[in-house]
C-alpha cells in the first residue's frame, strides 16, 4: 500500500486559479511529478469558510439519452442501449469493459425501454456478484461515481486489469454511499472514486458532501483494506449554478478526508479546467458531461496514476 498523501495534490497549491492550467510534460516522470507531487503549502485555505448559499437545479432522471462519443465504432448513445449492452455481456457470462464497443449491437441499435435507477443497480449488483465468482487471480480496478463514471470509455481504460464500472447517472453522494457495498465480494487493487456534481446541482451543502464523501471513503477502507481508494476531485463545469470556486473549495476539502481516512487524491481538476476556472468548452458536450476528448483526458490521468502506483508497489 502506498503512502496515501503523496497521491494527494492541490490545485491551488499551484498558483493562481485564474492563471492557465499547465502544459502536460512530455516527460513521463514529469507528468507523475506534476498531478502527484504533494504539497503543504497553501493547503491551509481549506480551512477557509465562506457561507455559500446552494443553488438548486430542476433534474430529470438522467437513465435514457446521452451525446455520442464521437468513437469510430458504433457505440451505445443513450441509456437504454448501454443497459441493453452490459446486460447481454451478463447473460453470455462476460463483462462488457472487456469487449469491444459494438459487441452485441444487435440486441441495443433499436433499444427504446428506458431502465430505471432499480435496473441499473440490479444490475451493477449482478455484474459485481458476477465477477467476484469468476475474478480468481486476475487484478481488478473499479470506477465508483456518477454519469460521468457510467459513460466513461471501456476502450479507454487502462490496459492489464478487469475494470467494473459502478456508476449510474444522476446519481448523487448519498445514492453511491448507499450502493457501494454492491461490489464487496470482489477484491479491487484500486477503488477510484468520483462524486459530487449532482449534489452541487440538486443544493445540498457542502457539509452533506464532504461528510458522505468522508463515509464512503471510510466503507470502502473497511470493505476492501487490501485495495487502494483513491478519491478524485470534482470536475469543473461551464454551469452558472455551480460557482467554480465553490468546487475548489471542495476539492481542498476533499484533501484533506483522504489525507485523513488513508486513502488517496487525484487532481483530474487541473487537466479539465479552463483559464476562468471552467471546464474546458473542447472537453464537454454540454457544460457537464465529457465528450471523447474530455475522456481522453480522464483516461491521461488515470494512467498516470496506474503508473505512480506502479512504481510504488515496487
Amino acid at each position: 500500500m502506498s503512502d496515501p498523501y503523496l497521491l494527494a495534490v492541490s490545485l491551488l497549491s499551484t498558483g493562481p486559479v485564474s492563471a492557465p492550467p499547465p502544459p502536460i510534460p512530455q516527460n513521463p516522470l514529469e507528468n507523475l511529478l506534476t498531478i502527484f507531487a504533494a504539497n503543504d503549502a497553501g493547503l491551509s485555505e481549506a480551512a477557509e469558510t465562506e457561507n455559500i448559499i446552494p443553488t438548486v437545479e430542476s433534474l430529470d432522471p438522467e437513465f435514457s439519452e446521452f451525446s455520442t462519443l464521437e468513437s469510430s465504432f458504433p457505440t451505445p448513445a443513450s441509456g437504454s442501449q448501454l443497459y441493453q449492452q452490459r446486460l447481454a455481456a451478463l447473460n453470455r457470462g462476460t463483462l462488457y469493459t472487456r469487449l469491444s464497443p459494438s459487441s452485441f449491437q444487435s440486441l441495443w441499435e433499436k433499444a427504446s425501454d428506458r431502465p430505471t435507477h432499480q435496473h441499473w443497480k440490479q444490475l451493477l449488483q449482478k455484474e459485481a456478484l458476477a465477477l467476484a465468482q469468476g475474478q480468481g487471480n486476475n487484478r481488478l480496478n473499479v470506477l465508483v461515481g456518477d454519469s460521468l463514471s457510467l459513460w466513461f470509455p471501456s476502450q479507454l481504460l487502462p490496459k492489464g486489469k478487469f475494470w467494473l464500472n459502478q456508476g449510474i447517472s444522476g446519481e448523487n453522494s448519498p445514492q453511491v454511499l448507499q450502493r457501494i457495498q454492491a461490489f464487496e465480494q470482489t477484491r479491487p487493487e484500486t477503488i477510484y472514486v468520483m462524486v459530487g456534481i449532482n449534489d452541487l446541482r440538486q443544493g445540498a451543502s457542502d457539509e452533506t458532501i464532504l461528510s458522505n464523501i468522508r463515509q464512503i471513503v471510510q466503507k470502502l477502507r473497511a470493505s476492501h483494506p487490501q485495495a487502494e481508494v483513491i478519491v478524485q476531485s470534482i470536475l469543473p463545469t461551464r454551469l452558472a449554478s455551480i460557482p467554480s470556486d465553490r468546487i475548489r473549495r471542495l476539492n481542498r476539502e476533499i484533501i484533506f478526508i483522504a489525507k485523513q481516512e488513508g486513502a488517496s487524491y487525484l487532481n483530474l481538476h487541473r487537466l479539465f479546467v479552463d483559464a476562468d476556472g471552467l471546464l474546458r468548452q473542447e472537453l464537454t458536450t454540454d457544460g457537464l458531461h465529457l465528450n471523447r476528448k474530455g475522456y481522453q483526458v480522464w483516461q491521461t490521468g488515470l494512467k498516470l496514476a496506474e503508473s505512480w502506483l506502479a512504481l510504488s508497489r515496487d
